[in-house]
């Protein structure tokens, strides 16, 4: 992934803001930055800081891992009627 002037500003504007409200501190130099901070956002309680989580992940195309699914939702995919019986 190429790191564009407008994905550098983002991170750095992240960076101060999940700093100054989450004492989170991401280096833009690890490896994961983006992810960590993608993940940080999407914990916030400020829209800001949610808001410019979205666009550093429109920007980079790195989204959010899906939660796993609850027992309620495995229950129900996996006891889903599927057809006809044969017999």
């Amino acid at each position: 992934m190429e790191l564009t002037k407008a994905v550098l500003d983002c991170m750095q504007a992240l960076r101060r803001q999940l700093r100054d409200e989450q004492s989170v501190d991401i280096r833009l130099s690890q490896p994961d930055a983006i992810q960590s901070m993608v993940n940080a956002c999407a914990e916030s309680q400020l829209e800001a800081t949610r808001a410019l989580g979205e666009r550093l992940s429109t920007l980079t195309g790195i989204r959010l891992k899906a939660p796993p699914p609850s027992e309620e939702e495995l229950i129900r995919k996996y006891t889903q009627y599927a057809g006809p019986l044969r017999g």
